[in-house]
């Protein structure tokens, strides 16, 4: 995914009430950035740290950035949770993710379960139909452990619902994907933070029993773009 407009750098001053960031950018000017991440971004909100934002292009937008990326220790993360679907769907297109490759049709946010909406529906008339969910994963412990990234970085009750609907599907004789994207590139390894979240580490396990797949891509990130490179293991 190759950014339409070039991102602008500055230094993280502060994130409050979830949504908000407060950026200097190189010519002084401090602005209030979108920050497009929900979760508790455990890891990443590192006071000083250089950030990278996109500009608006709706003149009449009340915030006029959105925050991109942010640079942990040598490596930029990726962590605008609306753009992963995007990332894999091109990397689908280009056969860059093997265990995805083969399906006719690809159409997103198809409305299934128990009013969920699955990323990413997967269709042909010779293979079974695959149902594709897509998880941003942004966290790296480096106290914990080193070049490994984790989610979830909050509970995640809604993450957990997904794959009883996975697990759901499998059972009704479908395939169903869980899919991990890594948005950083210092990290070689996947695990569930179950300290986190016991609920969710325990339902993947139930989800891999039932038949769930589980895979993991990383990405390239730079100020131009984000895109899958590698496959990463998981741990756990």
């Amino acid at each position: 995914m190759i950014f339409s407009d070039p991102l602008i750098r500055g230094t993280l001053i502060k994130r409050y009430k979830r949504f908000l960031t407060d950026v200097e950018l190189e010519n002084g000017d401090v602005v209030v950035a979108h920050c497009a991440n929900p979760g508790s971004m455990l890891s990443l909100l590192e006071i000083g740290a250089e950030v990278w934002l996109s500009p608006a292009r709706n003149p009449k937008r009340k915030l006029k950035y959105t925050w991109e990326m942010i640079r942990i220790g040598d490596a930029l993360v990726g962590l605008n949770t609306s753009l992963p679907n995007t990332i894999v769907v091109e990397a689908i297109e280009n056969d860059l993710i093997p265990e995805l490759a083969g399906y006719e049709t690809l159409r997103r946010e198809v409305k299934y379960g128990k009013n969920s909406r699955i990323d990413i529906l997967l269709e042909s008339t010779s293979i079974p139909i695959c149902y594709v969910e897509i998880k941003s994963v942004t966290m790296s412990r480096w106290e914990k452990t080193k070049n490994l990234a984790e989610f979830p970085d909050s509970v995640t009750a809604r993450g957990a619902k997904h794959l009883q609907e996975l697990s759901d599907q499998v059972a009704d004789g479908k395939r169903a994907v869980m899919l991990y994207l890594v948005q950083r590139e210092d990290c070689v390894r996947f695990a569930v933070a179950a300290d986190i979240d016991p609920t969710y580490a325990a339902e993947l396990i139930k989800a891999k029993k039932a038949g769930v797949e589980v895979i993991c891509y990383g990405c390239s990130v730079s100020p131009e773009a984000i895109k899958i490179n590698r496959k990463i293991d998981t741990v756990n």
